[in-house]
């Protein structure tokens, strides 16, 4: 098996390849086959990995050393553990998924072989992030799939505006990477090594200067702010919907935005150090959480809603960290990849169908002429929203009953808040897109349709998924076997016979955690039935931006973020760099460089009077330099 390993991200860089280079001069059903095909195999070979580590334990592959510099000794190498070849499984098999899905969401599109070459590009990357044994390796998919967001956001790139959303992603994702780039000097400089085994082996016994280990978490996190999109660096998610949809479910609710997730989970041993670093994680989490969900609730472009609530599952993910969840908290990335990878599907299927319409507020009674669709999205609803043994629900719960354990009853109060307000927008956004009348045109309503097999069976499979994906972890106090089937996977031993990510065991009695579980639920089935009631049989809909008042209008301009960072930073700085534009470049360097080219013209302009053609002028040159030969001589 160990022979195949590298397989597992060389298979996607394969088809990468092959469509980047020839995709051009083949069939649209060959680009598709080689894009999902090369996918498709990475998930068997990601099967095999599994079976294998349940077996026998985590498998190390050494391909060469890459970097060999006054002591620092990185290899290009894979470790493949109970954590990484998870994640593997989440990335191959929702992206396989999603691949099958693009052939029809795409068929139309003159990119189409270009569009298969990057998101094959974008799984390599992203494989390689988790895969790898050290943090260079990690920092390289990191960038890789910072670059495959750029190129996958502005994918339509004769509309301005997408080029600016991509623009931006990449922006304020490099300040993140910033940070994590930072944290791994400090990490080399305190460990003398980069590679995983070498630093966790260390940690119980280094003894290293107050703050050292709190500052090396802190930079790690604010690379994980920029990818997972937290609180300052959030503002890109929402904006990068405008990329196709397929790559708003890969890239931006399934994969991508789960490697801060990733990193902090994989770290954990540091993270376990620093009191101070993990309560900085719960705060920003629970923070951005609650603000997401909270513009979420007046966002009227479908796929908006499902961008901000991805912000706000992910401030979820982000307080179970904090709290010391580590597993609890790749128990929600697992779930959340099945029902928004679904609900950013079903979105798509609905906007195909809707001949590319996102404003849910022209749209209504899509349950009859899409049935698939609709019933898929009503299940990945309920799941986000914590319906009663959906994934969601187990999941949720989880992150809650932890909150409550380690942070107290605010803590976990705030954090019901957050779930609660996602049923609200969720029901809001199901009711009113499906239920009613339909509100759009006449051409529109004729174009309206089911999308075909290719896009609804994978919406099937992320149905299925979504309802049974909470099985994975069930409470221990359910009775229903040993319980917290994933906890135990993950709490194997690594390389070093230390549990990769150790079990936080939880100390509340059963009676206490059914009565958190079924508050949270009361409230997710008040707001389920209450808001069928508000939008379906009063018929309430969302209104005009421009008729917002109160903190409507707050939260439908997004609490005025965007327009906060473009006064300060984004015109600021645009003014600055025309006015180093004009003096510096133009004035000063472009004027010195002409100035020198118009001083040498000027120069021989006046030499080239001399060489006149007139005998006489050369017999006076002549002489007088016989003359002043002969005065030097002299003199």
């Amino acid at each position: 098996m160990n022979t195949l390993v590298p397989f597992i991200p060389f298979l996607p860089l394969i088809g990468f390849i092959i469509n980047g280079l020839f995709g051009k001069q083949l069939s649209k059903n060959a680009v598709g086959l080689i894009g999902s095909g090369t996918l498709l195999g990475s998930l068997i070979l990601s099967v095999a990995c599994f079976n294998q580590i349940g077996a026998s334990g985590p498998i190390q592959v050494n391909l060469y050393q890459f970097l060999a510099v006054d002591g620092l000794n990185v290899g290009f190498g894979f470790l493949v553990d109970q954590l990484s070849v998870w994640m593997m499984l989440i990335i191959t098999g929702v992206g396989f998924l999603i691949h099958v899905y693009s052939v029809g969401y795409m068929h139309d599109d003159d990119g189409f072989y270009k569009f298969f070459a990057y998101l094959n590009l974008f799984v390599f990357s992203m494989l390689l992030l988790v895969m790898g044994d050290n943090f260079m390796m990690l920092f390289f998919g990191w960038e890789g799939v910072g670059l495959c967001s750029y190129l996958l956001i502005g994918f339509w790139y004769e509309n301005r505006s997408y080029g600016e959303a991509a623009r931006k992603a990449f922006i304020m994702n490099r300040i993140g990477d910033l940070g994590l780039l930072l944290g791994m000097f400090l990490i080399y400089q305190t460990f003398g090594s980069l590679n995983y085994a070498e630093i966790f082996a260390k940690l119980p016994l280094i003894r290293v200067e107050p703050g050292v280990i709190t500052a090396i978490c802190m930079l790690l996190f604010v690379g994980a702010m920029g990818k997972s999109a937290q609180i300052p660096l959030y503002t890109w998610l929402p904006d990068a919907m405008a990329g196709p949809t397929p790559v708003s479910a890969l890239i931006h609710a399934a994969t991508m935005v789960t490697a801060g997730v990733y990193l902090v989970a994989r770290c954990n041993g540091l993270y376990a150090m620093s009191h101070e670093a993990s309560e900085f994680i719960a705060i920003i989490g629970l923070t951005t959480s609650i603000v997401a969900a909270l513009i979420g609730l007046r966002q009227n472009d479908i796929k908006k809603v499902l961008a901000y609530s991805t912000v706000s599952q992910l401030g979820l993910m982000f307080l179970a960290l904090g709290m010391g969840a580590y597993t609890t908290a790749i128990f929600h990335v697992t779930t959340h990849a099945f029902f928004k990878a679904l609900l950013f599907l079903a979105a798509g299927s609905v906007i195909h169908g809707m001949g590319g319409e996102q404003d849910i507020r022209n749209m209504g009674g899509l349950r009859k002429a899409m049935p698939i669709t609709f019933w898929v999205f009503l299940i990945g609803t309920f799941a986000i929203s914590g319906f009663p043994f959906l994934s969601g629900f187990f999941s949720k719960d989880e992150i809650f009953a932890y909150t409550y354990a380690h942070g107290g009853i605010i803590w976990w109060a705030l954090g019901a808040l957050s779930a609660t307000l996602t049923a609200v927008y969720m029901s809001r956004l199901l009711y009113v897109t499906f239920f009613g009348d339909f509100r759009g045109t006449h051409e529109q309503e004729h174009h309206l349709h089911e999308s075909p097999l290719v896009m609804t069976a994978p919406l099937m499979v992320l149905a299925v998924l979504s309802v049974v994906g909470g099985l994975l972890n069930l409470p221990h106090f359910m009775g229903l076997g040993e319980g917290e089937w994933l906890a135990h996977w993950f709490g194997g031993n690594g390389l070093n016979n230390m549990p990769v990510v150790p079990m936080n065991p939880l100390h509340l009695e059963e009676s206490l955690e059914w009565g958190l579980m079924a508050i949270t639920t009361v409230l997710a089935l008040i707001v389920l039935l209450g808001s069928y009631f508000i939008y379906q049989r009063s018929k309430n809909l969302p209104v005009a931006d421009e008729a917002q008042v109160g903190l409507s209008k707050l939260f439908a301009h997004k609490f005025y973020v965007d327009e906060i960072y473009n006064f300060l930073f984004v015109r600021s700085t645009e003014k600055l760099s025309k006015l180093l534009h004009y003096y510096v470049d133009v004035w000063a360097l472009d004027g010195l460089v002409n100035g020198v080219g118009k001083g040498v013209q000027s120069v021989g302009a006046q030499f080239r009077k001399l060489q006149n053609g007139n005998i006489e002028y050369y017999l006076i040159g002549m002489v007088a330099g016989a003359i002043l030969l002969v005065l030097t001589m002299f003199l």
